[in-house]
C-alpha cells in the first residue's frame, strides 16, 4: 500500500510540474506578444507624428499661397478701381 501512495504522490508531482511548466511557457509567450504589440504601437505613434508634421507643413504652405492669392486679387481690384 505504501508503494501505491508513493506512486500517486509521484504522479501528482509530475502532473503539477508539467502544469507549472505549461503555465510558465504560456506566461512567457503572452509577455512576448505584449512586447511585440507595444513595439507596433510605438511604430504607429511615430508614423502618426510624421504624418501630422507633414499635414501641418501642407497647411502652412496652403495658407501662404492663399495669402498671396488674396494680395494679388486685392491689388488687381485696386488697379481696376483706379482705371474706372
Amino acid at each position: 500500500m505504501s508503494g501505491d501512495w508513493a506512486g500517486a504522490v509521484g504522479a501528482g508531482g509530475v502532473f503539477l510540474f508539467l502544469i507549472v511548466v505549461a503555465w510558465q511557457i504560456a506566461a512567457t509567450w503572452r509577455a512576448r506578444m505584449l512586447a511585440a504589440r507595444e513595439e507596433q504601437y510605438k511604430q504607429l505613434a511615430a508614423k502618426y507624428a510624421a504624418l501630422l508634421e507633414d499635414n501641418v507643413e501642407l497647411h502652412r504652405r496652403t495658407l501662404e499661397e492663399l495669402t498671396q492669392a488674396r494680395i494679388s486679387i486685392m491689388s488687381m481690384e485696386k488697379m481696376m478701381r483706379s482705371i474706372e
